[in-house]
């Protein structure tokens, strides 16, 4: 078995990735096409019961992401209730796409029929978009998971032009950090709190 990094570098990487939001992205700065598809490609590799690789990514760049966030601020006004609704929400659905260059609706494309449960295929994909974090972290770009309750409406799922079965799970906003950003610091409990080792 071949190794491609140490096992002290990719815990490494895993504990420095972090959710940089859109405001804190370079909106100017173009990812290449070639980066995206490896870090797509990446993703793919994530665990899967019975092969069914039930993710679908639909990647939004340039004039798309205006058409995104129209869709979002229009789903989000028609389906949220008055007591419910928040101008600053709605205000950012409108915002965010716009400043960070890349972002993909992440879909639970539904493969394994009655056979594989919803929840493994959800928890497949949601392997794949840990995966997705971890490469672009490691090629120095940001990015913020987001699942507003509007992606498990019908209507955003029909413009997303998804089947009835199937689930946008996220949104994940790429970008390179702008100049100047002060990487984020986070903790975790110890594991040891989070574990009950079971020896006899």
């Amino acid at each position: 078995m071949t190794t491609i990094a140490t096992h002290e570098q990719i815990s490494a990487l895993i504990r420095h990735r972090r959710s940089i939001k859109p405001v804190d992205m370079d909106a100017s700065r173009v990812v290449e096409r070639a980066l995206l598809t490896t870090i797509l490609e990446d993703a793919t590799w994530a665990p899967n019961h019975g092969l069914t690789e039930p993710w679908k990514f639909i990647v939004h760049q340039g004039p798309a992401r205006g058409r995104l966030a129209e869709t979002m601020q229009r789903v989000y006004q028609a389906t949220t209730p008055a007591n419910e609704f928040r101008e600053d929400k709605m205000k950012k659905m409108g915002e965010n796409p716009l400043l960070a260059p890349v972002v993909i609706a992440c879909v639970m494309e539904r493969r394994g029929g009655a056979k594989i449960p919803e929840v493994e295929e959800i928890e497949a994909v949601a392997c794949a978009l840990q995966n997705l974090q971890l490469s672009a972290t490691a090629a120095g770009l940001g990015c913020y998971w987001s699942s507003p309750p509007i992606l498990g409406t019908r209507e955003f799922s029909d413009w997303l032009q998804i089947g009835a079965e199937d689930r946008c799970v996220g949104l994940i906003y790429l970008g390179w950090p702008r100049a100047g950003l002060y990487w984020p610091q986070s903790r975790r409990e110890p594991v040891e709190s989070k574990t009950r080792w079971c020896d006899d």
